[in-house]
């Protein structure tokens, strides 16, 4: 997603990241440009060829390392136990097949004083939005990558054994039942 709404939310968001950072759903790259020199190294989650050689382009351009992990993340990822300082989630949660798994990988590499920066869209508290929510995501997944728009997110995160300790949830310009925020931070329970 890349807009001047999803981009001020990335400038606002990203910088926060430290350390050894994993990145789920790395994609094109969009959040490079936008993370601080407090970052040694971003370890990014993608399982799409085509979006790897989008970022390549993007990773040059950076002054930290950047090593790029072609897999989803549900998949066991190819890090240590706790050896995360922050995870990075940007609309991306809503497109994991199976969202509980992929949140145990992240729990399990991040570090006890770690955190999970995440701004994702999902199900909308408004009960005239809901219907909708439920009736386009059928086809929204097929058209828009597998993503659902009417997932729960601070309630995955929650059950996925992260204490959200702030979470501002709103809706962006746009259709309604594609534009609920929820933007947080959050770290392992």
């Amino acid at each position: 997603m890349r807009n001047k709404d999803t981009t001020r939310l990335r400038a606002e968001c990203v910088p926060q990241a430290r350390g050894e950072v994993l990145e789920i759903g790395i994609g094109s790259g969009l959040n490079l440009p936008f993370y601080s020199s407090d970052v040694k190294r971003v370890h990014g989650i993608d399982p799409s060829v085509e979006l790897q050689r989008m970022a390549n382009k993007r990773i040059s351009a950076v002054p930290f390392e950047v090593e790029f992990v072609r897999q989803s993340a549900e998949d066991p990822l190819p890090l240590g136990d706790s050896s995360i300082d922050t995870i990075v989630m940007t609309w991306t949660l809503c497109s994991i097949p199976n969202p509980a798994l992929a949140l145990q990988q992240m729990r399990r590499v991040l570090k006890p004083s770690g955190r999970l920066i995440f701004v994702e869209h999902g199900r909308a508290p408004d009960p005239r939005i809901v219907p909708w929510q439920d009736r386009i995501t059928p086809v929204w997944k097929r058209i828009g990558g597998g993503c659902h728009l009417n997932r729960k997110i601070d309630e995955l995160i929650r059950a996925g054994g992260f204490h959200i300790f702030e979470l501002k949830t709103f809706y962006l310009p746009g259709p309604r039942p594609m534009t609920y925020t929820y933007q947080g931070l959050a770290q392992v329970t």
